[in-house]
């Protein structure tokens, strides 16, 4: 979801940052693994870290990144470049789709009826319907079980590292279009500039691909 199909990395890391400025850091480029494409916990859990925190605060750093980057969300969103299309053009064709994403469910359900709203996704899951969450294997792996479907038979869009590497460990091919961090090239890894270069003759080939 974010920074995939909605341009909302730009506004967690805002989010970050300010939460990190209040906590005495100033967030820098050498913060973005621990920051793009994480779930807020681990983000919140890194903060503390930095900054010399007592994990007591863990739970209201959490909640205080939670809370702004909601708000933010909720003002709005935009898609990324593409996104409508591929996505009209996956339900044209009835191709079964999902949205996994490692943000709370309270962020993911406000997307979904903003930005992404109409869009006929199969179900959504968010970071707080699995155990772990990105870049543990266990979301996509849940995706796929709901599908009754073999994971290698599963196309992962992402555009995070962290979320490459849960797809890749769940056994998905994976389309990878970067978006504020750079993703390494892998086996079973395909790569595209936008999703403007993106169709589903595109999607059919990652399945193919060593």
């Amino acid at each position: 979801m974010d920074g995939t199909l909605v341009d909302t990395e730009v506004l967690w890391w805002e989010t970050a940052r300010e939460v990190a400025a209040g906590l005495g850091h100033r967030l820098s480029d050498a913060d973005g693994p621990e920051v793009v494409g994480r779930a807020v916990a681990d983000t919140a859990a890194h903060l503390i870290e930095v900054t010399g925190g007592d994990s007591s605060a863990l739970a209201d750093t959490a909640a205080e990144l939670t809370d702004s980057f909601f708000r933010k969300v909720d003002a709005g969103a935009p898609l990324r470049p593409g996104a409508a299309a591929l996505l009209a053009s996956l339900e044209g064709a009835g191709v079964p789709f999902a949205l996994v994403s490692a943000s709370p469910r309270s962020v993911v359900d406000a997307v979904v009826a903003g930005a992404l709203a109409g869009v006929d996704f199969a179900f959504t899951l968010s970071a707080d319907d699995t155990v772990r969450t990105k870049p543990h294997p266990d979301p996509y792996r849940a995706a796929a079980e709901r599908f009754a479907a073999d994971p290698a038979a599963c196309v992962a869009v992402e555009d995070s590292p962290d979320g490459t590497a849960s797809a890749d460990a769940a056994g998905c091919a994976v389309l990878v279009v970067p978006s504020l961090l750079p993703v390494a090239p892998g086996r079973g890894r395909t790569f595209a500039r936008s999703l403007e270069e993106v169709d589903l003759a595109v999607l059919s080939d990652c399945l193919g691909r060593p």
